[in-house]
C-alpha cells in the first residue's frame, strides 16, 4: 500500500489558510478596536491636563492664556495633535458659572467661571477596515473645571 501524504499536507494548507484568515481578521479587529480607545483615552488626559493648565493661570513664555492652555493640550497628546489639521481641533470656552452662558473674548478667564476644554471632531480611520468601519470614528473629549483665584489677587492674563 502507498501513503498519500502529499494530498494530506495539500490538505493541511488549506485548511490552515481557511482558519488564519478570520483568526487574523479577529486580531487585527482588537488591535484596531484597542488602538482607538488608547487614542480616546489620551486625548481625555490630554484635555484635563489643560483644564489643570487652565485654572492655575500657567502661561508659556510669549503667549496668552488661551494659546497657553492649547499648547499643554498638544505636549500632552503624545503626537496625535501634533499637525496644524488637528491643532484647530483643541477649542477652550469660559462660561458663567450661574446662568452657563458662554463668555466671549476677550472676558471670561476670571476667577470663579467655569472652563471648558475640549477636543471635537477627531477623526480615527481604522487601520483593518472591515465590513461594520468603512466609516471613520468621530471622537470628542470634554473637560471643565472652575477658574481658581489670581495668585496673588492680580488681574487675569491675557486670554
Amino acid at each position: 500500500m502507498r501513503k498519500r501524504t502529499g494530498s494530506r499536507r495539500g490538505n493541511a494548507l488549506v485548511e490552515m489558510s481557511l482558519m488564519m484568515i478570520p483568526l487574523f481578521g479577529l486580531l487585527f479587529g482588537i488591535v484596531d478596536f484597542g488602538f482607538a480607545i488608547f487614542i480616546r483615552s489620551t486625548l481625555q488626559h490630554a484635555v484635563r491636563e489643560g483644564v489643570r493648565y487652565a485654572v492655575t493661570y500657567q502661561l508659556v513664555d510669549g503667549m496668552c492664556q488661551d494659546d497657553s492652555i492649547k499648547a499643554a493640550v498638544k505636549t500632552q497628546a503624545m503626537g496625535f495633535l501634533s499637525s496644524n489639521e488637528h491643532a484647530n481641533k483643541i477649542k477652550v470656552k469660559y462660561y458663567d458659572p450661574l446662568s452657563f452662558n458662554e463668555i466671549l473674548p476677550p472676558n471670561g478667564n476670571s476667577p470663579g467661571n467655569i472652563v471648558e476644554v475640549s477636543v471635537e471632531n477627531y477623526q480615527y480611520s481604522w487601520m483593518a477596515p472591515l465590513f461594520w468601519s468603512s466609516t471613520p470614528l468621530w471622537i470628542k473629549v470634554y473637560g471643565t473645571d472652575r477658574m481658581e483665584g489670581l495668585p496673588g489677587g492680580g488681574a487675569a492674563p491675557c486670554r
